[in-house]
């Protein structure tokens, strides 16, 4: 019995069959099989059934996973603590929503390689839905989007919430919602849906929402006088020193923005784990200042 074979047992009892399990592992399918034939014969049993719907655990598959489970998390936590923080190599593909794309994100990268300059990190911008399905189907170790992810697999860190204000152009009179068309995010974004529902609730169905897939194009809309927006009053203060545009109020606008920084924790992966915990030290840093 080998440390690969175990973790091999692993990929393919959590992801319920041999392909999922080589595509993670970036091995071939024949090789993620030898490998558990040869655990089966060197514990002398079956540890998978197999169905046209892939495997399941046998009664002593579900007992050797509680042990393997122990020895990968002994395993990771040796590796993450034994290795200088300097010589930590691995590759982290981080999933980024806009908002932290335009606010922090250049800090945590700083931060990120101050303390593991070797770190090789993959960063994809996209929408929050795309992001959670990406970390589901394990394309990215890190995830920076408007959670949290309710996955028994994931672990969440909260991360300070972003406030929203409302904004329009600086030379307009102070518009009525009821008859001025809104600059919104991407129609398929959570602060889209939160907004098109209050919108329609305080002033009907004939509500122009113009949505836009690039927050600062949304806000240079605004500017340019083709509607208001409710967009991150942090985001907005370049172009109010600029003279471009002013907040407003209607007397009412959206929650804060909740957002998580999300990992897979099973497997545990400590360099996510303080990656997160790196995260969330920024951005409440970025936001005190």
């Amino acid at each position: 019995m080998t440390l690969e074979q175990l973790r091999t047992f692993l990929w393919v009892s959590r992801l319920g069959g041999v392909r999922k399990a080589a595509q993670e592992m970036n091995i071939t399918q024949p090789a993620v099989s030898g490998r558990i034939a040869a655990l089966e014969e060197s514990l002398g049993t079956t540890l998978f059934e197999r169905t046209s719907r892939g495997v399941s655990l046998t009664k002593q598959g579900v007992l050797l996973r509680e042990y393997a489970e122990k020895i990968a998390d002994l395993v990771e936590r040796i590796r993450f603590h034994v290795v200088p923080e300097e010589s930590v190599n691995s590759l982290m593909r981080i999933g980024v929503a806009e908002t932290i794309v335009q606010t922090w994100l250049p800090a945590f990268l700083s931060a990120l390689y101050d303390r593991y300059p070797n770190l090789n990190v993959e960063i994809t911008v996209d929408l929050t839905v795309n992001l959670r399905q990406q970390l589901l189907e394990r394309s990215l170790d890190l995830a920076l989007l408007m959670g949290p992810v309710s996955e028994y697999s994931v672990d969440n860190i909260d991360l300070p919430a972003v406030e929203l204000a409302w904004f329009t152009a600086n030379d307009r009179p102070t518009p009525d919602l009821h008859r001025t068309p809104i600059v919104s995010y991407n129609r398929h974004s959570r602060p889209y849906r939160e907004l098109k529902r209050q919108l329609t609730t305080r002033y009907g169905d004939d509500t122009k929402i113009f949505p836009s897939n690039s927050i600062h194009a949304g806000l240079e809309m605004v500017a340019s006088g083709i509607g208001v927006g409710m967009f991150p009053r942090r985001l907005g203060d370049a172009l109010i020193r600029q003279g471009s545009i002013r907040e407003f109020d209607p007397g009412w606008k959206l929650q804060p923005l909740k957002f998580t920084a999300s990992f897979v924790g099973d497997p545990l992966n400590e360099l996510c784990r303080e990656a997160a915990e790196q995260a969330r030290t920024v951005a409440q840093a970025y936001l005190n200042s």
